[in-house]
């Protein structure tokens, strides 16, 4: 035990980089910088007391001490009843306003102002982009799915393409199929993934970061031609062609190829220039993440047009090549891919691997692993026989699956069972909300109608178990709501004490500040 303890605290610690090799200088750099991070809170609390003790004389501490205690002594009960009401009063209005606040916006107010602003100040910082397989993109990618966990709005996996599905649905019905709010975040992923802070460095860039800012279609359409005109090997123009003006799979199909020409030169260039400057490391991020897009997108354009088994070798070569870019659902593609190849072993292997209670749910795991639950025994199933002899161990764990899945999202079995029509999914979902159940609806209703008696089990289950009622999750109060909350209580107690028992009260402040005197005396 003493040894693995060892081995552990070991491996914790970060180790000296060897000294051969190029971009040593580089590589001690960073691990200078982890172990001044890791002592940065001792160090300033012993520079602290050592100035405190050095500077006990000068700042006549003793005596200053002395006369607090005197004026402390000279304060009346009243004076610590109207305190200590006052602190109460304070952290009351406080308490009202985080609830408040949480109970409009789902988040607590001081925790969103200390992470914007504290935490740029006193976090680490994380340039570097570490080597696909190492121990800190594992690391790392641990921590992406514990915040992810939380997040509530995500991009659709299975999104349309603009240009070659969306606008189609404009031209039959004269209506936009996208909300402004929805375009807005993409709009906003489309910064963040495909832009950074060299892209003044490079004229296409520069142009480009303008297009994804900008809200007209035939404004980005515009901007993207002017960036090939710049370079004629510009990845993320080809994108944006892709995705708003192609009019058919096939013409987005050829524009990506031709952005993945691109995408990987630029891929390459960054690899080699990457542990140059931070600059450079921002750089290689964003390349990595228009390729990734790229490759992603190319899997797509083959899933609709029929080569499937094309889809998902693009698929799985991906989650192996990049495994931090979890956070970006490309499982999901893969889940429905599979089960179009109705490969239900291979789509129980990847459930296996994400159906993880410490990863994200969705909608698409959760209902993906009923179904092939349900597949087992739904040709078979009849709510007359299972009424009579009771349910098998098979179709209990089927009904259970069904149980968990509706738990999860109580909207998808209406579009399933085809009680509610079906519309364009959006590009954007709301975690366990409706939107999530029209997306899986739309791409998985085709799923559950090929195995037979699905459907059948999914309504009874539903029906007699969650068609009044549907169970949700209980939301966690924020931290700081439950600590100004205890702050009011004790200091509202606290006043009370004062004003019914003064004397005693008195003795008890008393006794601190000479307790208080004494522990700096000594020092």
């Amino acid at each position: 035990m003493a040894d693995g303890g060892g081995e552990a605290a070991a491996s914790a610690a970060p180790t000296p980089p060897p000294s051969d090799g190029r971009g040593s200088c580089a590589a001690w750099a960073q691990f200078l910088r982890a172990r001044l991070a890791g002592a940065g809170a001792s160090l300033w609390i012993a520079v602290g007391l050592g100035l405190l003790y050095a500077l006990r004389a000068p700042l006549r501490l003793c005596e200053n001490l002395a006369a607090v205690t005197a004026f402390l002594n000279s304060l009346t009960p009243k004076f610590y009843v109207a305190l200590t009401g006052t602190s109460s009063l304070i952290s009351g209005l406080i308490f009202i306003f985080e609830w408040w606040y949480f109970r409009k916006y789902g988040t607590s107010f001081i925790e969103q102002v200390s992470i914007s602003h504290l935490r740029p100040l006193i976090g680490r910082s994380e340039n570097s982009v570490p080597e696909p397989g190492s121990p800190s993109v594992s690391r790392d990618a641990d921590t992406n799915r514990q915040n992810l966990s939380e997040c509530k709005v995500w991009r659709n996996p299975l999104n349309l393409f603009r240009g070659a599905e969306y606008r189609r649905y404009t031209w039959v019905t004269g209506k936009e199929p996208l909300t402004y709010y929805d375009m807005n975040l993409s709009a906003q992923d489309h910064q963040t993934f495909f832009t950074c802070d060299t892209d003044s460095l490079r004229p296409s860039d520069t142009v480009m970061q303008k297009a994804w800012r900008e809200r007209n279609p035939p404004a980005r359409i515009k901007a993207a031609y002017q960036a090939l005109e710049l370079n004629n090997d510009c990845a993320t123009a080809y994108v944006l062609l892709a995705e708003e003006e192609a009019t058919t799979i096939v013409d987005a199909e050829k524009l990506f190829k031709q952005a993945l020409k691109a995408g990987e030169t630029i891929y390459r260039k960054s690899q080699q220039h990457q542990h140059q400057s931070p600059q450079h490391e921002a750089q290689l991020r964003r390349d990595t993440n228009v390729l990734v897009y790229i490759k992603r997108r190319l899997a797509m354009c083959a899933r609709k047009l029929g080569r499937i088994r094309e889809a998902v070798k693009i698929m799985r070569d991906l989650m192996r090549e990049f495994p931090p870019l979890s956070m970006l659902n490309i499982h999901e593609n893969l889940l429905e891919s599979l089960l179009e190849l109705q490969a239900y072993a291979d789509v129980q292997a990847v459930l296996a691997k994400y159906d993880d209670i410490s990863l994200p749910k969705s909608a698409a795991i959760c209902y993906t692993a009923a179904l092939l639950k349900t597949r087992t025994v739904s040709d078979r199933f009849s709510p007359e026989t299972a009424s009579r002899r009771g349910l098998s161990t098979a179709e209990i764990n089927a009904v259970e699956a069904i149980h968990r899945a509706v738990e999860f999202n109580p909207h998808v079995p209406k579009y399933l069972l085809e009680m509610k029509s079906l519309i364009l999914p959006p590009e954007h979902i709301l975690k366990r909300g409706d939107s999530e159940a029209v997306a899986y609806a739309f791409f998985h209703l085709q799923h559950w109608k090929r195995i037979e008696g699905a459907l059948n089990l999914l309504q009874c289950t539903w029906e007699g178990t969650f068609h009044h009622v549907s169970v949700y999750p209980k939301k966690e109060l924020p931290f700081f709501i439950h600590f100004t909350a205890g702050l009011c209580s004790s200091t509202a107690m606290l006043a009370l004490l004062t004003h019914q028992f003064p004397e005693i009260m008195g003795i008890f402040a008393k006794a601190v500040s000479m307790v208080s005197r004494t522990c700096l005396e000594y020092l």
